[in-house]
C-alpha cells in the first residue's frame, strides 16, 4: 500500500485548520515543545493537506478535527491528540493518562471544543506561515 501524498516513510504529520486560532496555537505549541522534531505540520488548506485528506477519504471543504498521520495510518480526534502529546517530553506526555478515559467520552469532549473552536477562540485571517527556522517542520517545506 502506498503512502499518503507528499509523505516520506518516516513522516509523522499533524494536519490542522490553518484559520483556527486554537489550531494555530496548537501548532506553535508543537514547534516549541517537539524538540526532537518528531512531527511535521500541515494545514488542511494547503495543497498537501488537501491531498492527504482526499487520500484518507475525508472531506476537503470543511474539516472539524485534527488528523495525525503516521505512515499509512490516520488518527482523528482524541486519539490523534493523545498520540501526538505522547511523543512530547515531560510533563506534556503525562497527559497520556487520558487513554484511560473511554474513547466515546474523550471524543465527546473533543467534539464540543472542535465544533465551537471559532466561536471560543476566533479565526485567523491567514494561515500560519513558517519562519525560516521552522520551514523543515512543515510538510512541503523541506
Amino acid at each position: 500500500m502506498a503512502l499518503p501524498p507528499n509523505m516520506q516513510p518516516d513522516d509523522k504529520v499533524v494536519l490542522f485548520d490553518g484559520t483556527c486560532r486554537l489550531c494555530n496555537g496548537w501548532s506553535r505549541f508543537l514547534l516549541r515543545y517537539d524538540r526532537e522534531r518528531r512531527v511535521k505540520l500541515c494545514s488542511v488548506q494547503s495543497a498537501e493537506g488537501q491531498a492527504i485528506l482526499d487520500w484518507f477519504g475525508l472531506p476537503t471543504g470543511y474539516f472539524d478535527t485534527m488528523l495525525y498521520v503516521d505512515g499509512r495510518e490516520g488518527f482523528e480526534r482524541s486519539d490523534a491528540f493523545l498520540r501526538v502529546i505522547g511523543q512530547l517530553p515531560a510533563p506534556w506526555n503525562w497527559l497520556r493518562v487520558l487513554w484511560l478515559v473511554p474513547r466515546p467520552l474523550r471524543d465527546w469532549f473533543y467534539d464540543r471544543v472542535a465544533l465551537n473552536r471559532y466561536r471560543l477562540f476566533g479565526r485567523e485571517d491567514i494561515c500560519l506561515v513558517p519562519s525560516p527556522q521552522y520551514r523543515g517542520r512543515f510538510l512541503g517545506n523541506d
